[in-house]
């Protein structure tokens, strides 16, 4: 598994990649945005790890630019904690968003745990998500095999984390889930992760698919309990 780290710090970035060799890894470094988006088009990687604050292009304008053409898991690790720029960070498609200072182990734990669900969900293995092919739901069409959501002829962009949360809750209409559940059914992960992600994501996803993300009418939020989808 190739690992590509975008960070300009040389001793975080030699320690990230450190740890990821000792654990099998094989991890690339570039020290700014404008070198880490190059290497990630030029070449083959399974996971991005990637700093905000960056030379040349910051963080979030890379994230983009990877988004418009790749769906492999991106981790965020930054510095920068505030709420505003998790939701911005997760908002633009990363999987997972980590703060400095961070734990090395945990680091190598969450890359392993989304290599791992990236895996399942495009192999379609065993061990994957159960697909039913297209799901349509009060004229909102949802392709499990394609990725795809629409209504109508119009496509509706979702990530690839908002996509596993919808079809999730497709899959399983009417159960009223809590965040943590959610968070480790989509995610993979349990205690390493953070609920309020799964908030994020519903909340990007209210805004694509429905009218009026005031008044959700596919996603519901039982107050106390989690959300449901309601058919």
């Amino acid at each position: 598994m190739r690992i590509l780290i975008i960070e300009d710090d040389a001793e975080i970035a030699a320690l990230e990649r450190d740890y990821l060799q000792i654990n099998g890894y094989q991890a690339d470094v570039a020290a700014s945005g404008t070198q880490g988006l190059a290497k990630q088009r030029e070449e083959t990687y399974d996971l991005v790890i990637l700093d905000v604050m960056l030379p040349g292009m910051d963080g979030f304008e890379v994230l983009q630019a990877i988004r418009e053409t790749s769906d492999i898991p991106v981790l965020i690790v930054s510095a920068r904690g505030e709420d505003i720029d998790k939701i911005r960070g997760l908002g633009l498609g990363a999987d997972d968003y980590i703060i400095k200072p961070f734990s090395p182990g945990e680091l190598v734990a969450r890359v392993g745990a989304h290599l791992a669900r990236y895996r399942r969900l495009t192999e379609r293995g065993e061990n994957a998500l159960p697909r039913r092919h297209v799901l349509t739901i009060r004229g909102l069409r949802i392709d499990l095999d394609d990725r795809r959501v629409s209504r109508g002829s119009e496509d509706i962009p979702l990530t690839a984390k908002e996509f596993d949360l919808l079809a999730f809750l497709a899959q399983n209409p009417n159960r009223v889930w809590a965040k943590d559940d959610l968070f480790e059914r989509v995610w993979g992960m349990d205690a390493m992760g953070d609920s309020g992600t799964v908030v994020v994501h519903i909340k990007k996803i209210r805004e694509k698919i429905e009218l009026d993300p005031q008044n959700p009418q596919y996603i519901e939020t039982v107050w106390g309990a989690g959300y449901r989808l309601r058919v």
